[in-house]
């Protein structure tokens, strides 16, 4: 039984009293049953909006796992910020001391660190990112450019 439902009941119950609507106990109960009334109905609509949200987080969810998936390979696991598969190292605890190195040994690949000097936000990037020369943030924006040794060395 919803709340608008119990409350329609106890409305059915004092009517059911002939309690005199002019009377005391009858305002009292009028005053009462108005105030449930309107409590029901913002219930009401508060437990519809978050049945709303709720959906609209499922769905962004699924999106974000879908984005993730993309991003970084369908064997992704987000316990680790690098997003290594973990799969050559099922054995090893990877995550101790890969991903705030330069080398992460659980994906088999080279992994830069770079903070951005904007926002602080760390990064991880691979040899094609840094390769590339730059690269927005993906936190705030800013275009992040990279020198690598042998263009320096040009």
């Amino acid at each position: 039984m919803t709340v608008l439902e119990k409350v329609a009941y106890l409305k059915g119950l004092i009517k059911g009293m002939d309690v005199d609507p002019e009377s005391k106990e009858g305002r009292i109960y009028d005053a009462f049953l108005d105030v449930l009334d309107d409590l029901a109905l913002s219930v009401t609509d508060m437990e519809d909006s978050i049945a709303e949200i709720d959906e609209a987080v499922g769905a962004l969810d699924e999106d974000l796992g879908a984005l993730e998936g993309y991003v970084y390979g369908e064997d992704f696991d987000d316990d680790c910020s690098c997003g290594c598969s973990h799969e050559e190292d099922e054995d090893e605890d990877c995550c101790e001391d890969c991903c705030s190195d330069e080398d992460c040994d659980c994906c088999g690949e080279t992994l830069y660190q770079v903070t951005c000097p904007s926002c602080n936000d760390e990064i991880y990037l691979d040899e094609d990112m840094v390769d590339s020369g730059s690269i927005k943030c993906p936190n705030c924006g800013e275009n992040l450019e990279f020198e690598t040794d042998e263009e320096t060395q040009e």
